[in-house]
């Protein structure tokens, strides 16, 4: 499967909302919120770009299990 630009921005936004969450896990340090403010309008459009891009990964997880 060729991958395009959206696969490519959805894997970066993954990897940086597992990043920010493993700072909080490990060290409880929100490093988006600490740069945008808590919870203002900037940090939760964040927030949810990185959880549509969540959403996004399981259907391209889904298109190669099923082109094996």
């Amino acid at each position: 499967m060729e991958r395009n630009w959206l696969d490519v921005v959805s894997l970066i936004l993954i990897i940086i909302g597992a990043v920010n969450w493993g700072l909080i896990g490990f060290f409880n340090l929100d490093v988006i919120s600490a740069i945008f403010g808590n919870m203002s309008m900037i940090t939760r459009i964040i927030f949810a770009v990185v959880g549509i891009a969540g959403i996004y990964s399981l259907v391209l997880f889904w298109k190669l299990k099923t082109e094996e």
